[in-house]
């Protein structure tokens, strides 16, 4: 791998976090004004929530899960055994899942649905540069993943695994860690609600 190649691969990375960031900040302001239709106290809003939070430990364990066989190995090789043989992003996957969860601690279907829907956004524009880049570093091993391989939703009948892995515990522990950020969205969204039922912020739209 030349450093011009690894340049490109954490640019790609940098506008990821920055479209994220930028993406959390105009959500999290709509959730400011607006609140779930049924109101903050119905058993619809706080089972939004609950679904919510299964969301969010789903995308944790799934995203530790796949660290366990990507394991920083990106950068180096082909990784197409356990959750790299039925998707080629797997990590991702989850994280459109954790990102439903975040949106749905506002109570709303609707924000949840939003949330999930700029996950899929940013990634869709960023896995396209990065197959580019794997394209370019890997040649026809990649192509020939990429042929037999979905991009987004798994296909389980591809299911291959290995007989033995090789872990590289501090990338799984960063993964645990990057994973837990999604948690902050309860005492986020329950500040906002509290606002909300005090009268500091004006609602001024309400969603189902």
């Amino acid at each position: 791998m030349t450093t011009t190649q690894l340049f490109d691969l954490q640019a790609v990375q940098k506008v990821r976090k920055v479209g994220a960031l930028a993406a959390l900040i105009a959500l999290t302001g709509l959730t400011l004004v607006s609140q779930s239709a049924t109101g903050l106290e119905s058993h619809m809003h706080e089972g939004v929530e609950a679904i919510g939070l299964a969301a969010i430990v789903f995308a944790i364990v799934g995203r530790a899960w796949c660290s366990l066989y990507i394991g920083g190995r990106k950068k180096a090789e082909v990784v197409s055994r356990g959750p790299y043989s039925i998707t080629r992003n797997p990590l991702y996957v989850f994280s459109f899942f954790g990102a439903f969860g975040v949106g749905a601690q506002s109570g709303s279907l609707t924000i949840a649905v939003l949330f999930m829907l700029a996950s899929y956004g940013i990634f869709f524009l960023t896995v396209k540069r990065e197959e580019a880049w794997l394209g370019a570093t890997f040649g026809s091993q990649y192509a020939v993943y990429q042929a037999r391989t979905p991009r987004f939703w798994p296909r389980l009948s591809l299911w291959r695994d290995e007989a033995e892995l090789s872990v590289r515990p501090s990338f799984f522990l960063t993964t645990i860690r990057d994973g837990l950020v999604f948690l902050l969205a309860i005492p986020l969204f329950e500040t906002i609600d509290l606002a909300q039922a005090e009268g500091w912020l004006k609602v001024l739209a309400r969603l189902p």
